[in-house]
């Protein structure tokens, strides 16, 4: 009995032993992190480390996304467009035509509509709804369906290419929103929602974990792109574009755009637009008609490690000014080719996607303060951003006919007398412009525009807005009429120079 207790007692003593030295052992090994929180010099809290906190948030298994999906599913709407796409051109004898242009004149021909679809994000009761500029680019009709069913023909209040948004309009009251949440607090591996219509399978919900914020992936074609995309792993898919993006509130956090592809379905990544971009955009539409695009006036180049040999720069952070633009905002303000933008106002700039994302959060006119490191010191400069005319002032919205540099007027029952027609207009205050270089004269009056009977403005800037919709050869607007004195004349305007 004495044996077996002194084997027992020295059993226990081993374990206690071994126990007590992994505790210090893992002790040590632990990391002791803190932060301080400290007021008037006394210390009134201590905040554990990142991991004591991680150690207290809920399992994978605990998380929960009902409250979200069931916030955003019913402002999520299914978004139907209809095309009338037009075929290859036949064409009738015209010797007028042939003689002027080598060519006779053209008569289009339209195949029977096509349809499409993509979804689109309530933003507002009384029926604003965001999408891309993508889903609706040259519809003839779009018609949005709700979670309910219930269908509406919706109006093209504007678009902005650059960012691929568009905002549509619906004729109705009492819609269900999403709330816009702040993009700029998102976190890469913070849980968020893809919401939208897939294949046609309406309110389909997904989720995934936000991959990377500011990303780049060149894919807008546009002369001022802005790209500074969320990343993300939920499953995005064909129909998914102009849906939302949300976090686990059910706040709405970006605008599904595109996925990252070599099929055409998900393979992994998908893009949404930020709502600090759609935000922006999508107010601007509403105040003005357009977006107020405000221009630093820089080239810039991603920071490299060869880049940085190159230039003998001190940091791998930052906007790399490749060139200034004469006469623009940062060359006003002192900024030089070679200087390294690292923060605007008072946030940092890692890359040149940072900086376009800053300055498209801004209109003409607007100053702004920029940190610029050059030849190793810092520099503090102030801008005035421009329009993309080079002035600082709002610009108007302009129709497509704008681009002829004239004005024009319904003829006059005096003049469709005299001429024996009842429809055209006439040109009216002959500025530089596409007409002009094309030879047609003050007061002339057109009858057709590209074999289409024009009544009203209206009528032409239909005409021209499917002519620039062409490829470049096609950019093309073949105009009949005649003078005031009745002779019948013929043109052919480039649109695409």
């Amino acid at each position: 009995m004495k044996q077996f207790l002194k084997y027992a007692l020295l059993v226990v003593s081993v374990i206690g032993l071994s126990v007590g030295t992994t505790c210090w052992v893992l002790q040590k090994a632990s990391p002791k992190v803190v932060m301080t929180k400290v007021v008037n010099g006394d210390t009134i809290q201590t905040v554990p480390s990142a991991y004591t906190r991680f150690a207290s948030l809920p399992s994978a298994g605990e998380t929960d996304f009902t409250a979200a999906a069931e916030l955003s599913v019913n402002a999520v709407v299914h978004v139907k467009t209809t095309y009338k796409m037009q075929s290859s051109r036949s064409y009738m004898s015209d010797p007028f035509f042939e003689f002027f242009f080598g060519r006779p004149g053209q008569q289009e021909r339209e195949t029977p509509t096509q349809q499409a679809s993509g979804s689109g994000v309530i933003i507002s009761p009384d029926g604003y709804i965001v999408t891309n500029n993508h889903v609706i680019d040259k519809a003839q009709q779009i018609e949005v369906v709700l979670n309910d069913k219930r269908e509406f023909t919706a109006t093209l209040v504007g678009t902005d290419p650059n960012t691929d948004i568009a905002l549509l309009k619906i004729d109705a009251t009492d819609l269900p929103v999403i709330l816009m949440g702040n993009s700029d607090e998102l976190k890469v591996g913070e849980w968020v929602l893809a919401v939208g219509n897939p294949f046609n399978l309406t309110s389909t919900v997904t989720a995934g974990i936000v991959s990377a914020k500011a990303r780049n992936i060149n894919i807008l074609n546009a002369d001022m792109k802005i790209e500074s995309f969320i990343q993300t792993d939920a499953a995005v898919n064909p129909g998914n574009s102009g849906g939302a993006l949300v976090n686990t509130r059910g706040e709405l956090v970006g605008i599904n755009t595109a996925i990252a592809s070599q099929t055409g379905s998900y393979t992994g990544y998908s893009f949404a637009v930020p709502t600090s971009i759609v935000q922006k955009v999508v107010s601007d539409i509403k105040q003005y008609g357009i977006v107020q695009r405000a221009i630093l006036g820089v080239q810039m180049q991603e920071i490299t490690p060869e880049l940085k040999k190159e230039k003998n720069l001190t940091t791998l952070q930052g906007a790399y000014v490749a060139r200034v633009v004469e006469q623009g905002a940062a060359g006003k303000a002192g900024i030089k080719e070679g200087d390294v933008i690292t923060q605007i106002d008072s946030t940092p700039i890692k890359t040149g996607t940072d900086l376009q994302e800053q300055i498209g959060r801004h209109r003409p006119g607007d100053t702004v303060t920029l940190t610029v490191l050059r030849k190793g010191n810092l520099l503090t400069l102030t801008a005035e951003l421009t329009n993309k005319q080079g002035g600082t002032g709002l610009l108007e919205k302009q129709t497509d006919t704008a681009m002829l540099g004239a004005q024009f007027e319904e003829l006059s029952d005096k003049l469709k007398t005299k001429l024996g027609v009842n429809y055209g207009i006439q040109v009216k205050n002959l500025k530089n412009g596409k007409l002009k270089s094309a030879g047609i004269p003050a007061d002339f009056i057109i009858l057709k525009a590209n074999n289409r009977t024009i009544r009203s403005e209206e009528d032409l800037n239909e005409v021209v807005q499917n002519a620039m919709a062409a490829s470049d050869q096609d950019k093309v607007l073949f105009v009949t009429g005649c003078t005031p004195q009745g002779r019948v004349q013929y043109y052919a305007v480039n649109l695409a120079e």
